[in-house]
């Protein structure tokens, strides 16, 4: 579909390739998608949601009405090849450590939820934050397992908090394990009588205890699979995409937040109307404006 053109109506995308200059944001492209528990094309995400981010506006409205591109210097680093397996996450564990020093916020796109391992070990976070409906401490080296690394690799635990975990999306043993570690979980029913104020302040207060750097990941299974049904494990009863938004922005708007990555989401398995694609472009918007309104 041609996109009509309004001089007085900006869209948001199409940022330029990173320079040796300084930015406020830069997206990077980590299309991993070899190890995931299900058949998934999430390696054509990247590409489909720069492809939707020039359906959006720049625009908050405010009052006053913010330009986001005019306010935030934003960059686009191109994709990591081949993120999978060792070779690929030291790749990735580069390419996001040398965008480090150059940006006060590394967007990853993803791919499947591997690539939080290796990007939250490049970001050298301290913190980990989860907005997702699973808790990823699987055995084994999936998409299923990246938190279980990370702890394994050294990551404190209590410096984990994990938002949105659903009921019917995991195993009692998993649980335990969550428990066990130390790890802070916040529920799918406790996100949503708490709100997401609440829920990311206390979120932001563990994982970014002593001023460390924090890494959010998003796990756009987290939504109800009416709004996401280009994520193979969404399920009936998840998240709104307001609420997801909500909480994408409350969390970002902290300068703890160094990174974060968007996940699991199936370009080649959404609806007719792209609304997975559309909701995981919007994630992206919403890291931007809270950084946006953070300052």
């Amino acid at each position: 579909m041609t996109l009509t053109h309004d001089p007085l109506w900006p869209r948001a995308g199409a940022w330029p390739a990173i320079d040796d200059g300084r930015w406020d944001a830069v997206i990077l492209g980590v299309p991993a998608f070899r190890t995931s528990l299900s058949p998934t094309g999430a390696h054509a995400t990247p590409a489909a949601v720069r492809e939707a981010l020039r359906r959006y506006s720049p625009t908050l409205l405010g009052p006053p009405p913010v330009d986001l591109n005019e306010v935030l210097r934003v960059a686009d680093a191109g994709d990591v090849d081949e993120p999978d397996g060792p070779a690929g996450e030291a790749s990735v564990r580069a390419a996001v450590r040398a965008l480090r020093e150059r940006t006060d916020l590394v967007v990853a796109l993803g791919g499947d939820n591997s690539l939080t391992y290796a990007v939250t070990q490049g970001a050298g976070a301290a913190g980990l934050i989860t907005i997702d409906a699973h808790f990823d401490l699987r055995d084994g080296i999936s998409n299923g397992s990246p938190v279980r690394r990370l702890v394994e690799d050294g990551l404190d635990p209590r410096r984990i908090v994990q938002l949105g975990i659903a009921d019917f999306a995991n195993s009692a043993h998993y649980a335990r394990r969550a428990a066990d570690l130390g790890i802070t979980v916040v529920t799918m029913d406790d996100l949503r009588r708490r709100g997401a104020a609440d829920v990311a302040a206390q979120a932001l207060e563990i994982a970014g205890a002593d001023g460390g750097a924090v890494h959010l990941d998003i796990d756009v299974d987290v939504c109800d699979r009416s709004v996401a049904p280009g994520c193979p494990a969404s399920v009936p009863g998840g998240l709104a995409a307001w609420e997801l938004r909500a909480l994408v922005r409350a969390v970002a708007a902290d300068a703890r937040v160094r990174s974060a990555d968007i996940a699991e989401v199936d370009a080649t398995a959404d609806a007719l109307d792209g609304r997975t694609v559309r909701l995981a472009a919007l994630c992206v918007l919403e890291l931007l404006a809270g950084k946006a309104v953070g300052r």
